[in-house]
């Protein structure tokens, strides 16, 4: 197995790979670019679990603050905290080692969330979410 397959047909060279892997192969295995490509898993389920916190935290900060625009978009922000909360979850409980880490990922996804947010509507100083009351399924603002 050459890395021209990988860059042909990346789905044939993946199916390839997997079934030298299962036969215990390991000779023609195209081994930089494996490697590379198990390297760049775990940087997009990072990448993903970052993206989701933030858009956890921007639909907080809006059902918490945008009192203008609650009565009509109210429902369907919380309704998305829903889901991100369950997707956020579900990586974590396929990913454990990622959970000692969600305070380092919401250091990164609040101040975004913020400036996102506050090109919307106008926080007050005050504003903030926590880590524990963005992950606890049972918190909405203002209830």
């Amino acid at each position: 197995m050459t890395s021209s397959l990988y860059d042909t047909d990346y789905n044939q060279w993946i199916q390839e790979t997997v079934q030298q892997l299962q036969n215990r192969n390991f000779d023609p295995i195209d081994w930089e670019n494996l490697i590379e490509e198990l390297e760049s898993m775990g940087k997009n389920d990072k990448r993903a679990l970052i993206s989701l916190l933030t858009r956890l935290l921007e639909h907080l900060l809006k059902l918490s603050y945008w009192e203008s625009e609650k009565p009509r978009s109210g429902n369907h922000w919380s309704s998305e905290i829903v889901n991100f909360r369950a997707q956020i979850k579900t990586r974590i409980e396929d990913s454990p080692s990622f959970r000692p880490q969600m305070e380092t990922f919401y250091e990164k996804a609040y101040p975004v969330a913020l400036k996102s947010v506050s090109k919307l509507f106008s926080l007050p100083p005050e504003a903030n979410i926590s880590l524990s009351q963005a992950l606890d399924e049972d918190w909405f603002p203002n209830e």
